[in-house]
């Protein structure tokens, strides 16, 4: 019952009769209110891991990367032959590429998803995800780029800590790999992720990865978050991503400055981003100006994000070791973290898997 409804009929109705209704509809308005947070096992050598397409089309070549790179970590690849289907430029209708996400969840072998690829897509199946499915069979979910829809939709809707990561197919960085085994198969209590090193020796070189305090500070809350394009897209939805009291954790790939700057301006208009306890950027591969973008007036991707960032006055950095880089590291969605300024690093509270 609406508001309005609430008011019209309101007279005819006893106080009584209308407490249940009330609540019910409050608890019905967002997710979180009454879920419980779930984390799945930690993964082991040998374990089966489910690989799916759930957005773009995924080569022969990449497959075969995807393969290897998942067996490098001792694990075992299992998929289906509609991996490498193809539906216009996505790999599979979306009915096909849901289906296919689906029956890992529900197929017990598999003791945990990695996604072979991002690109497009996600989104257009968040609708056909089996959530109650998930309730019932947790297991380690990870992926990054367009996989942001989806990681962040399944810890909204089942309480299920999922991972913002490398996916398969360019799963090979030794930086990458150990950050991922840190946190999703040999958990502490409480863990540090620091950069690379490499990518701060790459600062001296290339703008992007820079690394910089954008407002100083020391706080906690869950991390949230992954590509800037899908926060943007998923803005307005059922599915838009919960900033409130939450670290936020922003990359892109690809966008030119103004195009960054329109899509912070939109989470910032929206209310949302100021909500948040922190904000971290990661590396934006490709999104700074150049000779290529032919716009000698524009300005740089740190002067876009300082703009819009700094007045908000909420501790944020830029340059951690995650986006589409070769060194990228894993963090939980939904667990308690610290973020310092100071030190550039984001500490977990809690192990992110049982």
């Amino acid at each position: 019952m609406n508001r309005r409804n609430f008011l019209h009929t309101g007279i005819a109705l006893s106080i009584t009769s209308l407490i249940p209704t009330i609540m019910t509809a409050k608890n019905n308005t967002a997710d979180e209110v009454n879920k419980r947070t779930t984390k799945a096992a930690r993964l082991c050598p040998g374990d089966k891991i489910g690989m799916t397409a759930p957005a773009y089309l995924l080569s022969e070549d990449a497959l075969q990367s995807s393969i290897e790179n998942l067996q490098h970590l001792g694990f075992e690849p299992l998929y289906s032959d509609k991996i490498l289907g193809k539906h216009g430029y996505f790999s599979g209708t979306d009915k096909e590429r849901a289906e296919d996400f689906n029956n890992m969840i529900k197929n017990p072998e598999i003791k945990g998803i990695i996604f072979a690829a991002g690109g497009y897509g996600c989104t257009r199946i968040l609708d056909m995800i089996d959530y109650k499915a998930i309730k019932k069979n947790p297991k380690v979910i990870m992926g990054f780029s367009d996989d942001t829809a989806l990681i962040n939709t399944i810890y909204r809707k089942t309480g299920l800590i999922t991972f913002h990561g490398p996916v398969a197919k360019i799963f090979d960085s030794e930086y990458s790999r150990k950050q991922f085994m840190d946190v999703v198969m040999y958990p502490t209590d409480r863990y540090t992720i620091e950069s690379s090193s490499d990518d701060l020796l790459k600062a001296f070189d290339e703008k992007i990865y820079e690394r910089y305090t954008i407002t100083p500070g020391k706080v906690r809350g869950e991390l949230v978050g992954g590509n800037l394009t899908l926060f943007s897209a998923m803005m307005g939805t059922p599915y838009q991503i919960n900033l409130k009291n939450k670290i936020v954790m922003i990359e892109d790939v690809g966008e030119e400055p103004y195009r960054i700057d329109r899509m912070l301006t939109q989470l910032i208009a929206s209310g949302e981003l100021a909500k948040a306890r922190g904000i971290v950027f990661g590396v934006n591969n490709d999104c700074d100006i150049s000779e290529k973008t032919n716009a000698p007036n524009s300005f740089t991707l740190r002067e876009v994000i300082e703009d819009r960032i700094k007045p908000l006055n909420i501790p944020a950095v830029h340059g951690l070791s995650f986006g589409h880089i070769s060194n990228n590291f894993t963090f939980p969605i939904g667990i308690e973290a610290e973020l310092d300024t100071m030190s550039m690093t984001i500490k977990l509270m809690e192990k992110a898997v049982v």
